[in-house]
C-alpha cells in the first residue's frame, strides 16, 4: 500500500510539472490586445471629476469604453479636481504596480516628484487632455488639445467682430489648469495690447460650474457696469452666464446686446449657436482613448514613438455659419 501511494505521488508530481510547463509555453491563450504573456495590461487612470462638465463626462465615458478587459486592460480609475489628491492617487497606483499611469492633471505644476517615482518603479506615464510643467523625459507621450491655440482662435474671432469697444466678463475655469491658462492667455494679451479698446469688466473663476458663473454675471449686472461680451472658458459656465442675462432680460446672441462665447462644443451648446442665441464655441476634443491605446500598443511592441506630443485637430464655430451637420458631427 505504501509503495502504491509513493508511485501515485510521483506520477501526480510529473503531471503537474508538465501542466505548468505547458502553460508557460502557451501563454494561457492570451487576451485580445493584452500585454506580456497574455496578462492584462494594468492601467491606472487619473482624471478630473466626470461631473465637472459635459466635456469631462464624454472624456470619462470614452476612456471607460476603451480600457476594458475585453480590450486587454485591467483599468482602475481615480478622480479629483485637486492636484494634491491626484498626486496621492498616482502614488497609490505606483504602489499597486500598474504598467501605465494615464494622467489628466488638475494643475500643470507640482508633478516632477511623483513622475520620477513612477519612472523609478518602471511605470510608464502618458498624459492626456492636459499638459504638465515637467521634463519630457518623465513621460512617454502627451495626447492633448492645444489650449493656447484654442484661446487664440477664440480671441481672433472676437477681434473680427470689430466692436467699437470690448467690455468683457471673463469667466475662468479651474485656475492653473492647462485649459484655463491657454484660454485666458490670449484674452489677457489682447486686453494688454489695446487697453483703450479692451476692458475686462470682471475676471473670476467659476471652476467650470454653471451656477457659479451665473452668480458672477449677476454680480456684474447688479453693480451697474456695462458689458457686451461673455467669454466663458467652457459651455457650462456660458450656460450659467446666459441664465443671468435671461433673468435680467438682457438680449444675447447674433445681432443682440451681448456676445456669448463658450468652449467644448457640447451638442446642446452648438444647438444654441444654430439658434443664434450664442455667438461662438471653441472645440475641445474629449475622445483621446484611441490615441492613448495606440501609444500603449506601440510601447508594448517595442516600437519607438515618433511623436512625444500628439496634438488633436480642433476648430471654432461661428453662429452665422454653423450648420446642422456641424452640430451632428462635432457635438459631444
Amino acid at each position: 500500500m505504501k509503495m502504491k501511494k509513493l508511485v501515485a505521488v510521483v506520477i501526480s508530481t510529473i503531471v503537474c510539472a508538465a501542466m505548468l510547463t505547458g502553460c508557460a509555453t502557451n501563454g494561457g491563450g492570451g487576451s485580445s490586445g493584452g500585454g506580456k504573456s497574455g496578462d492584462l495590461i494594468k492601467v491606472g487612470i487619473i482624471n478630473n471629476d466626470p461631473n465637472e462638465s459635459g466635456y469631462r463626462t464624454a472624456n470619462d465615458k470614452d476612456l471607460k469604453a476603451t480600457f476594458t478587459k475585453e480590450n486587454g486592460f485591467d483599468a482602475s480609475f481615480a478622480y479629483s479636481l485637486k492636484n494634491d489628491e491626484q498626486i496621492t492617487h498616482a502614488q497609490k497606483f505606483i504602489q499597486d504596480e500598474v504598467d501605465y499611469l494615464l494622467l489628466s492633471a488638475a494643475d500643470t505644476a507640482g508633478w516632477d516628484g511623483v513622475l520620477k517615482e513612477a519612472q523609478n518603479a518602471g511605470v510608464k506615464v502618458i498624459l492626456f487632455d492636459r499638459t504638465v510643467d515637467a521634463d519630457e523625459s518623465l513621460y512617454e507621450a502627451s495626447i492633448v488639445s492645444d489650449m493656447d491655440k484654442e484661446g487664440q482662435t477664440a480671441v481672433d474671432w472676437l477681434k473680427s467682430q470689430n466692436l467699437d469697444k470690448y467690455e468683457v466678463i471673463h469667466i475662468q475655469g479651474v485656475m492653473g489648469s492647462a485649459a484655463q491658462k491657454g484660454r485666458s492667455g490670449a484674452l489677457d494679451a489682447a486686453a494688454q495690447e489695446d487697453s483703450s479698446k479692451w476692458n475686462i469688466v470682471a475676471q473670476q473663476t467659476a471652476e467650470w460650474n454653471a451656477e457659479k458663473a451665473q452668480q458672477i454675471v449677476q454680480s456684474v449686472i447688479d453693480s451697474g457696469k456695462s458689458f457686451n461680451v461673455i467669454y466663458a472658458e467652457n459651455d457650462d459656465m456660458a450656460k450659467g452666464a446666459v441664465a443671468a442675462l435671461d433673468k435680467a432680460n438682457i438680449s444675447h446672441g447674433v445681432g443682440k446686446d451681448v456676445i456669448v462665447m463658450g468652449f467644448d462644443c457640447n451638442k446642446w451648446a452648438l444647438e444654441e449657436l444654430l439658434k443664434q442665441n450664442w455667438n461662438y464655441d471653441g472645440q475641445c476634443n474629449p475622445f483621446q482613448s484611441e490615441y492613448i491605446k495606440d501609444v500603449i500598443q506601440k510601447l508594448e511592441n517595442g516600437e519607438k514613438l515618433t511623436q512625444k506630443t500628439i496634438i488633436m485637430n480642433e476648430k471654432g464655430f461661428d453662429a452665422t455659419t454653423i450648420t446642422q451637420a456641424d452640430v451632428d458631427n462635432y457635438g459631444i
